[in-house]
């Protein structure tokens, strides 16, 4: 079970609606579907999106640092090499997404080879997980349809809702018509992408005390050291590290500072060996997590679900899994289904789903 090569190809889909969030906007699937081929005629696949808002990559930087620096060092191992992989690329500095989609297609091939689900090789705890869904920014009155369109067509009744426009008294209003409209029958958390300040923040939550939120996410940047921490210190939910704790060393610090006491883990950005690691981290620590998403299509959302159901703690709390609706297409044989507001895994070896060699060959853009 050697590698015997590593492919990046770029695709493009469009989405129904631009989705729009305090650190940018996107208005195209613009994904990077990483391959790894195997001597045993194996092949593993993963997505990489990339993210240039939040982590520096491009479509075309993922493409050149897999087909240059990647490739060339992974070709050869075995696909039980891994902590070898993981050396090699971390001599790389950055590129989270090209590594993480590396891995997790490394995963992909081994569990096709031993003819294993990859959530049985991971812990194997559930064969589903509750979704939550994102509410980007819009007028209160279309954020609450989307919410109920949602709620009535997929069962789903978590959503996270994108918060850091200014004035922030735009994000109140919103969240507050939400609550008005549902009730307690759903459950609502916020996250600001790092849009306010650490005093606006706290001015918002106060403003929003009596909404029953259950968690806020990235509301000012970690940057702004001592105004998080104060922050932290004042914030009546969890708070959670998202794209300040990206790897396990910011992770600790994050947590230890006093800058975060929740975390997001995102198989999109740390794969499955990383994102393991930092969940056992919030295990130690006694730190709730919850599962992200880097705006995902299907195969990534799969990685999460395959992710996220193979461990308790992943499992606990609704992950953020329904990103993939905004796609007006995608590259799997068989779409997902959002039932009773949760995902399956598949039954299948490695991630149980397979590509579409004429949607691939449609949207591919080499």
């Amino acid at each position: 079970m050697k590698i015997t090569g590593v492919e990046a190809i770029p695709y493009a889909i469009p989405y129904r609606k631009p989705l729009r969030f305090a650190s940018g906007e996107v208005h195209a699937a613009e994904h990077v579907l990483v391959r790894v081929h195997t001597d045993a005629g194996v092949t593993g696949v993963a997505e990489a999106p990339p993210r240039p808002f939040t982590y520096g990559e491009t479509q075309q930087s993922i493409i050149a640092v897999v087909d240059r620096i990647f490739a060339p060092e992974l070709v050869g191992l075995k696909l039980t090499d891994r902590e070898v992989m993981h050396a090699r690329m971390h001599r790389t500095v950055g590129n989270p997404a090209a590594k993480a989609a590396i891995d997790m297609a490394v995963w992909d091939a081994l569990g096709r080879c031993l003819d294993l689900p990859v959530t049985e090789l991971l812990g194997g705890f559930t064969d589903h997980l509750r979704v939550s869904h994102m509410i980007g920014f819009a007028p209160p009155e279309k954020m609450v349809a989307e919410a109920e369109q949602v709620r009535s067509d997929y069962g789903i009744t978590t959503f996270k809702v994108k918060v850091g426009r200014r004035p922030y008294t735009l994000d109140v209003a919103a969240c507050r018509a939400l609550r008005e409209h549902f009730g307690a029958d759903v459950e609502l958390y916020v996250d600001g992408n790092r849009g306010w300040s650490a005093s606006e923040s706290a001015r918002a939550l106060r403003e929003m005390d009596d909404l029953d939120l259950t968690l806020a996410e990235e509301l000012c940047p970690a940057d702004d050291v001592l105004g998080r921490r104060w922050l932290v210190q004042r914030c009546p939910v969890p708070f959670v590290a998202d794209e300040s704790a990206t790897n396990p060393g910011e992770v600790t610090r994050e947590l230890l500072a006093g800058s975060a006491n929740a975390l997001s883990i995102k198989t999109a950005r740390t794969g499955f060996t990383t994102s393991h690691r930092i969940l056992a981290q919030a295990e130690g620590l006694g730190t709730e997590v919850v599962l992200g998403n880097q705006i995902d299509g299907q195969l990534g959302t799969m990685c999460s679900v395959v992710f996220g159901s193979a461990f308790a703690a992943t499992a606990r709390r609704a992950g953020e899994l329904s990103n993939f609706l905004d796609m007006s297409d995608d590259l799997l044989t068989e779409p997902l289904q959002i039932r009773d507001g949760t995902l399956a895994v598949r039954s299948g070896p490695g991630l149980g789903v397979q590509i579409d060699p004429d949607k691939l060959a449609h949207y591919r853009q080499d």
